[in-house]
């Protein structure tokens, strides 16, 4: 498939994150507790914007793919919102002081970003020249569905345990960390020794985390359309909105209950799908499944995934006072 970008419209949207990126700093560059009015008011503008941006593909480059982008920003979107309850516990985990969070956010959303563009690259490479390779990303895909699967069947319970992460023990090996946040500094020095801060355990913490992300989202937007340039502007557009976003759905992200069972029917259907596809290139008399199908499935996932959670988080509550009589 050819790419829809020139180089003059990579230029510009890398320049145009870039700015985002740098708007985004100047709006944490002084720690605050962020109130809902203002999370509010960035999410809109995060969710205006790709909406606007997905205009101008439709227009520009026609149906199909203003169909493709829009089905794989939806897909990034909701692969973000589990993103978020991730880095919600690793912030509880760390102790983040609540005018410290937006900071850690935007490390990771940087991290993610780098992650993500390193693995579209690589992807597109890959695909370019090996179709095979549509075989190995469906089957990412479906291995993740299934282990989703499986935890939400056990009610296996999403603990984060500070001491026993990989990368705290790996930093720790190479320098002391101070027990106190400094503000946003990543390391002190408490009586000549130079030290690392809470800071930037959790800050390494989300990057390592970004690299697992990295690793699903990326095939799972390729299993959407095959354009490099599709499936970058949808992961950045998916990414820059989350440091508002976390605060809209800190308190409703808990409600989601029945969110790991519509990620992992999402993250199996586009994985059939790559397989499926990969099986059309090999022999073209197997069907291949269309764009649209694809965008009515994962928005009837989310529709049921989003009624049944509201409905099991109301019967729970209605339990509580019962269980407290």
């Amino acid at each position: 498939m050819s790419s829809i970008a020139s180089p003059t419209l990579w230029f510009i949207t890398i320049g145009v994150v870039l700015a985002l990126l740098v708007v985004d700093f100047v709006a944490t560059r002084r720690p605050h507790e962020v109130s809902m009015k203002e999370a509010l008011a960035w999410s809109a503008f995060y969710v205006a914007l790709p909406l606007t941006f997905g205009l101008y593909v439709w227009n520009a480059h026609g149906g199909d793919r203003g169909l493709e982008y829009y089905t794989g920003y939806l897909v990034e979107k909701t692969l973000s919102v589990d993103n978020l309850f991730v880095f919600m516990l690793l912030l509880a985990a760390f102790a983040v002081p609540e005018v410290l969070k937006q900071r850690v956010l935007l490390y990771g959303i940087i991290g993610a970003l780098v992650l993500r563009g390193i693995f579209i690259a690589l992807g597109a490479a890959a695909l370019s020249r090996f179709d095979w390779v549509f075989l190995i990303f469906g089957g990412v895909l479906l291995l993740t569905g299934i282990k989703l699967l499986r935890d939400a069947i056990r009610g296996q319970e999403h603990e984060v345990d500070v001491a026993d992460m990989r990368i705290v023990k790996l930093l720790r090996r190479f320098m002391p960390v101070s027990d106190e946040y400094d503000g946003a500094k990543l390391t002190v020095v408490e009586k000549g020794v130079r030290m690392l801060t809470p800071f930037a355990l959790v800050t390494a913490a989300v990057f390592a985390t970004d690299i697992v992300f990295a690793v699903d989202s990326v095939p799972a937007v390729y299993g959407i359309t095959g354009d490099p340039y599709l499936v970058f502007v949808t992961n950045a557009f998916a990414l820059l909105g989350l440091r508002a976003l976390y605060f809209v759905l800190e308190g409703a992200l808990s409600a989601l209950v029945h969110l790991s069972y519509g990620l992992a029917a999402i993250l199996g259907f586009i994985g059939f799908k790559l397989v499926l596809h990969w099986a059309h290139l090999v022999w073209p008399s197997i069907p291949d499944v269309p764009t649209l199908a694809s965008l009515f499935v994962i928005v009837g996932i989310l529709a049921v995934t989003v009624t049944t959670s509201l409905i099991a988080s109301r019967r729970q509550k209605a339990r509580e006072p019962e269980a407290v009589g």
